[in-house]
Formats: C-alpha cells, sequence, structure tokens
C-alpha cells in the first residue's frame, strides 16, 4: 500500500491540507495523537471512520516528507 491511496489534498476541505481519503481528518492530527501518546487502538476507536492503514499511511507520508525535506538539492 502507498500511502498516495490513502491521502489527499483537496483545496475545498481543510484549507488544502494533507487529508485521508473520505475524511477531514488531517495527517496532522493523527501524527499529533500518535506523539501525544495515544495508541493506534485508541485513534481507531474515537474516530471509527478511520483503518490502521491510514494510521501507517500519515506515518508513511511524513517519512516520505522528511526524506524530501532531508535529501541534498539536486
Amino acid at each position: 500500500m502507498a500511502w498516495q491511496d490513502r491521502i489527499t489534498v483537496d483545496p475545498e476541505v481543510r484549507s488544502g491540507k494533507p487529508i485521508i481519503k473520505g475524511t477531514r481528518i488531517t495527517v496532522y492530527d493523527v501524527l499529533e495523537y500518535l506523539a501525544g501518546g495515544m495508541s493506534e487502538a485508541e485513534i481507531l476507536s474515537d474516530f471509527p471512520s478511520l483503518e490502521a492503514e491510514d494510521i501507517r499511511a500519515c506515518l508513511a507520508f511524513a517519512a516520505a516528507r522528511e526524506r524530501r525535506l532531508s535529501s541534498p538539492a539536486a
């Protein structure tokens, strides 16, 4: 599964922030919950529209963004 299958950017939703497809939940929201100590099970319980693969997609998205930011300019 590629993160692109689960994450999208729509200028009409949440000011164009990356969101999980079919929701208004941003990647940032999910990452903040994880960083704050919420478990995957807690997040899934609080947001029944999410699936475990959505959380992994958020992590993959963040890793890809970090990779792009830390790569030397070509």
